[in-house]
């Protein structure tokens, strides 16, 4: 249906106050196409219509809006709605808006919870935002590894309706330390009187609570894996990161990453359709002012070879094609250099090696463009300056492209996130440097003015 059609729809709802048309639409249609009508909405009549469905209607959609909006919502949403709401939803998604509410609101929550709520709830949101721990789950199935299978499959449909996913079952031992998993597949294809922890496989592969975020998606992606178990120091599980979860860590860290590489302060829990013209504001000056005084530098170096360019006037046609050329071949190591360190495709270790060979490509870069220039220059100033031009295409293509590979490597060094490298970073980096070596080799080849 075509986003305007159901638009109408949803707007007849606000009009006719029928509970059960709302409640057929809801369940006739995507949950994702209904929130983004709905974000459209004000707040409160959003509000007045999540608050008409059933708990497992309103905790589904609820976990589809971004979570500013989440948290906008709660503020209108009255508070036994809003434990309505609570007792509904997902495990993993509870905790991250109950970490996400004022003080005084979790203490007004937590209470009324049911004591295993509670004891989820507190588990998970010890861990620090960002880290595994506080992405995981507990809606998992664990099971002992003296079950025999048919046992363990009894158990696996007991509990199923209460599980994140249940196509992966993991093996623990009598203090909950993991030893073990089988997928369902394997567990439904054994004998009936196996023993669980005969038949289990004991390579699994794990994360701890503590890893960044970013580990265990990376982790999910590299082993093709639905879930991927979460442990604490003592080995003990106490969670599963799924592949959803997963999908969406990688959208955060990509989305922060292309922010920071455009040389703006990472948007987070925020679409740019939601955002404050003040928010826009905030996340874009502070790069902008400081490159601000960065450029200045280019401008001393043109001042201070004033006399050069009075004398050879040509040398200023070309000033523009180079320093954008070698601010452009630093933009391209930069983008490549930070996503191969994102992806785990490089290390702190493959820096030498990978230094070498930027090299050779930036030197064969800058000759196939210097021969591209050459002309340009021989008509516009003669033999003089094209060879100035020519040298110094490969000067700065050689310099700008070893700043941008070189600069996201020593941001990882320092601990610092390397997507900082951003693309106007790297090329007010690049164009000092290279009007910097222009007007040196001008000076150079033609002599001081």
């Amino acid at each position: 249906m075509q986003h305007t059609e159901l638009k109408a729809l949803i707007e007849r709802q606000l009009e006719q106050h029928d509970a059960n048309d709302w409640f057929l639409l809801v369940n006739t249609y995507q949950d994702a196409d209904i929130v983004e009508v709905l974000e459209e909405l004000a707040i409160e009549q959003t509000a007045s219509l999540l608050v008409k469905l059933p708990s497992p209607q309103f905790a589904s959609l609820f976990g589809y809006f971004s979570p500013l909006y989440q948290d906008a919502l709660l503020q209108v949403i009255e508070q036994t709605e809003q434990l309505r709401l609570f007792k509904a939803m997902a495990r993993d998604e509870r905790v991250d808006v109950y970490q996400r509410l004022p003080a005084q609101d979790q203490q007004q929550i937590l209470p009324k919870l049911a004591k295993q709520e509670q004891h989820d709830i507190l588990k998970l949101a010890a861990y620090e935002a960002g880290t595994v721990g506080a992405l995981a789950t507990s809606a998992y199935v664990a099971i002992a590894d003296n079950m025999t299978v048919i046992d363990a499959l009894r158990f696996v449909r007991h509990n199923a309706a209460n599980m994140e996913t249940i196509y992966q079952v993991y093996v623990v031992d009598k203090d909950q330390r993991l030893i073990g998993t089988m997928s369902l597949r394997e567990l439904m294809t054994e004998q009936d009187n196996a023993v669980v922890g005969d038949v289990m496989r004991t390579d699994v592969i794990s994360v701890h609570a503590e890893q960044p975020q970013q580990d265990a998606a990376n982790l999910i992606r590299r082993y093709d894996l639905l879930s991927l178990p979460v442990i604490n120091g003592g080995k003990t599980l106490i969670g599963i990161v799924t592949v959803d979860d997963a999908m969406d860590v990688d959208v955060q860290e990509n989305t922060e990453d292309f922010h920071k590489g455009g040389g703006t302060l990472a948007l987070k829990d925020v679409s740019l359709r939601q955002v404050s013209t003040w928010t826009m504001f905030a996340k874009r000056a502070p790069w902008l002012i400081v490159l601000v005084f960065a450029n200045m530098f280019s401008g001393g170096v043109i001042e201070s070879y004033e006399d050069t360019i009075l004398t050879y006037v040509a040398l200023v046609f070309f000033l523009p094609l180079l320093v954008d050329s070698g601010g452009n071949a630093g933009a391209q190591a930069s983008t490549l250099m930070v996503r191969a360190l994102a992806t785990g495709d490089l290390e702190m270790k493959d820096w030498l090696k990978t230094l070498g060979r930027e090299f050779w490509v930036a030197l064969l870069l800058g000759l196939a463009m210097a021969a591209t220039v050459y002309g340009l220059g021989h008509y516009r100033g003669g033999a003089d300056i094209a060879l100035v031009v020519s040298i110094s295409m490969v000067a700065v293509v050689l310099a700008g492209s070893m700043i941008g590979m070189s600069l996201p490597f020593l941001l990882s060094r320092l601990k610092l996130d390397p997507a900082t490298a951003s693309a106007p970073l790297i090329t007010s980096i690049a164009d000092f440097v290279g009007v910097l070596l222009y007007f040196y080799i001008a000076v150079t080849v033609l002599g001081s003015a």
